[in-house]
């Protein structure tokens, strides 16, 4: 069980001279995946720009399980979410929809940051409500297994 988060077609911009997507388009696909996410828990785009609150991932670890061509349509999950004070951890997959293979996998260790002072600091509460409730609804739905980057949160 996941929780659905978006489709993406491929790009022919993003393939590359093997026709396949590029290892980096992956990691962009991911990336713009989870700003839905963030924006979900006030801390995206809009967040940034109006209270100068936002994140920065600091580690991630990604598998290219299976190649996705041109044209092929993707649909991105998140499998695991998690948060401390300060911190974010969350595994997104990315499945080619027609087959139902796994594509790859991103787990990614983010850090919420003061923008004016450039600096790691805690959530707000309301923040911190939004996630929770986020995770109370979905931990059923979460896999815990094979996370590289689980232990870095302090609860």
């Amino acid at each position: 069980m996941t929780v659905y988060v978006t489709n993406q077609i491929i790009k022919k911009e993003w393939t590359d001279y093997n026709n396949h997507l590029n290892m980096a388009y992956y990691v962009l696909i991911f990336d713009k995946s989870w700003e839905i996410m963030l924006e979900k828990f006030k801390m995206g785009e809009t967040a940034a720009k109006t209270t100068m609150r936002s994140t920065m991932v600091v580690e991630t670890h990604t598998t290219y399980n299976n190649e996705v061509k041109e044209g092929d349509e993707v649909e991105i999950l998140l499998t695991y979410f998690n948060h401390d004070k300060k911190r974010l951890h969350f595994r997104l997959e990315m499945v080619e929809k027609s087959s139902k293979k796994l594509s790859a996998t991103i787990e990614m260790l983010a850090l919420y940051i003061d923008l004016s002072k450039r600096r790691v600091c805690e959530f707000e509460d309301e923040k911190y409500k939004i996630m929770d409730e986020f995770i109370s609804l979905n931990k059923s739905k979460f896999i815990e297994d094979n996370l590289v980057i689980m232990g870095k949160l302090k609860k």
